[in-house]
């Protein structure tokens, strides 16, 4: 009973920080209306969208009703990697280096509700988001179904217990890596753990080809498909547990063994983690707050570097190399670049397998929409680069800020710094990726330019973007990089380039409509007119020129205005 209620005052406890940190602060009344307006049109579209995919596999006999547990369940097998992930390097924060555990630590407190406590943060840390993206996907099912109210409290039962498997094991893992190595390395080492894993697993959704479940062609005959389809992808997993359970529940043939399964997974995982912080969490907190020794090595790279930036002169020089010399010394920042080579990888290869040459007529037509559909994904994946690396530049400064702010170092010399450090690894990145999609979708050197104009002209605007919102949303008391743009400013960085993006891709297909629609069946085909390129080029350079000049004589201003 005593262990009970330390275990309810600690949640307590932290449910009220959060609240409070959430309930103070300039503005809050309006970012919570942009929060839930941004909710309120995304949760909705994501049902919407779902629900008619799903009714359109319904129409199918045999078929569809196979394949929509098919994607269920590769759907909560993605989700509970990513959970898996996320609790690993949450549960480092929460068990080891919070502020507030020498307080806790120190107080008579019985160390099982430090455990269900700290689980209990960790979970939720890492699981809300998912678990809010989950309401649509499984109200779709429900509809589609026609599930009555019953099954909310169902979808409940199943749903609670796959929350809690990955943020036990989570937590049990990280108890043994800082059992072995200090808690400063190991999260480095969970950095590199976290990309690999992603990787990894990206890697094996490609090589699954679940493109192959909507083209039954690709089989020997019809009774091979229809085996694949109703034979579980990983039987092994909570997550097909679950996807059978809800199925099944959803069809009127409920498993009752399958909830059984999933809550004693559940509660055997949490209990062999109690048990390994018993026995092993004092020694693991100490060894925590060991620092980790490095050596700074200043190797020949650092050195041809210098050589490359010595024409920008001493001061610029040293702090492009300042800020490479931290992002390359943070695993957790460095390692990410594993999971953005494989997804471009990835992404490349699948512009070279879409099928848009199985028919040369139609295909010209196709060739030129996925052209503007490309650009408009790249300049996606330049926003999300951005936002992850470039928005939270300022705020990572953290305490030497000041040291910067009271030196005779100039705020635009600081300013440029950023824009450059940030603006240069993303146009290289647009720049492949605009090259090797579009040599592989086979479209001429007009509509090339073109693109290249485009994501050169977006990775400008919104390395500049990202720096203004940054600084006008800083967040210096942050304890891990990948937080920082979650933040109210990285959602409204977002939402701006996206409108950027929207724009300038919208424009484009209105100018070049007569190149595109001569790519139909019955139009004779002609290459883009100087007339469609120029507007097109001409009105996307303004466009990109005004807005980040905009953006970066704002993030000036207010870098010149914060205080030292």
């Amino acid at each position: 009973m005593r262990t009970w209620r330390e275990f309810t005052w600690l949640v307590r406890v932290k449910a009220l920080s959060g609240l409070a940190r959430g309930a103070h602060g300039a503005g809050r009344a309006g970012r919570i209306a942009l929060v839930l307006g941004v909710g309120g049109l995304t949760l909705p579209g994501i049902y919407l969208l779902l629900l008619r995919f799903l009714r359109s596999l319904q129409s199918t006999a045999e078929v569809g009703p196979l394949l929509a547990a098919k994607l269920l369940g590769l759907g909560l097998m993605l989700l509970l990697s990513i959970l898996l992930l996320s609790n690993l390097i949450a549960a480092l924060s929460s068990f080891f280096l919070a502020r507030d555990l020498p307080t806790i630590l120190a107080a008579p407190v019985d160390w099982l509700a430090v455990y269900g406590a700290r689980l209990v943060e960790t979970g939720v840390s890492s699981s809300w988001m998912v678990a809010l993206v989950l309401v649509p996907v499984l109200a779709a099912y429900g509809r589609v179904y026609g599930a009555g109210p019953a099954y909310v409290g169902y979808a409940v039962l199943v749903i609670v217990p796959l929350l809690v498997i990955p943020a036990a094991a989570g937590s049990a893992v990280t108890l043994l890596l800082v059992r072995v190595f200090p808690a400063r390395r190991t999260r480095d080492l969970l950095g590199v753990i976290a990309a690999a894993g992603v990787a990894l697993l990206v890697l094996g959704l490609r090589m699954l080809r679940p493109e192959r479940l909507v083209n039954p062609e690709g089989f020997r005959n019809l009774m091979d498909f229809l085996a694949i389809l109703r034979g579980p992808s990983s039987p092994w997993l909570p997550s097909q547990w679950t996807a059978d359970a809800l199925m099944g529940f959803l069809r009127g043939r409920a498993d009752p063994f399958l909830p059984v399964l999933l809550w004693g997974t559940a509660g055997g995982v949490t209990a062999l983690g109690a048990v390994l912080h018993q026995q092993h969490y004092s020694t693991c907190y100490t060894r925590a707050q060991e620092g980790a020794t490095r050596r700074v090595r200043w190797g020949r790279l650092w050195n041809g570097l210098g050589r490359l930036l010595a024409p920008l002169g001493p001061q610029r020089r040293e702090l492009v190399l300042k800020d490479a010399r931290v992002f390359f010394r943070d695993a957790t920042q460095w390692s990410q670049l594993i999971i953005l080579g494989v997804l471009v990888v990835v992404y490349v290869y699948n512009m070279r397998v879409l099928p848009l040459r199985s028919s040369e007529s139609v295909g010209r037509y196709l060739s030129s929409l996925v052209t503007f559909l490309n650009v408009a994904l790249t300049g996606f994946v330049l926003a999300a680069i951005a936002a992850r690396f470039v928005f939270p530049a300022l705020s990572l400064e953290g305490r030497t800020l000041w040291l910067l702010r009271s030196s005779p170092l100039p705020a635009s010399s600081l300013l440029w710094s950023k824009f450059w450090s940030g603006m240069v690894p993303l146009l290289v990145l647009a720049l492949a990726l605009t090259l090797l999609t579009t040599a592989g979708l086979g479209v001429g050197p007009e509509v090339t330019l073109l693109s290249v104009v485009t994501v050169t002209g977006l990775t400008t605007t919104f390395t500049a973007q990202a720096l203004a919102w940054g600084i006008a949303y800083p967040k210096f008391e942050s304890e891990n990089a990948a937080q920082i743009p979650t933040s109210i400013g990285g959602l409204l960085f977002m939402l701006g380039a996206l409108l950027t993006l929207g724009i300038v891709v919208a424009f484009q297909l209105w100018a070049m409509r007569g190149w595109v629609r001569s790519g139909l069946p019955w139009r004779q085909a002609r290459p883009p007119s100087a007339e469609e390129m120029g507007v097109a080029i001409g009105f996307t350079v303004a466009l990109c020129a005004v807005s980040g000049a905009l953006a970066y004589r704002d993030a000036r201003r207010r870098l010149e205005r914060l205080e030292a």
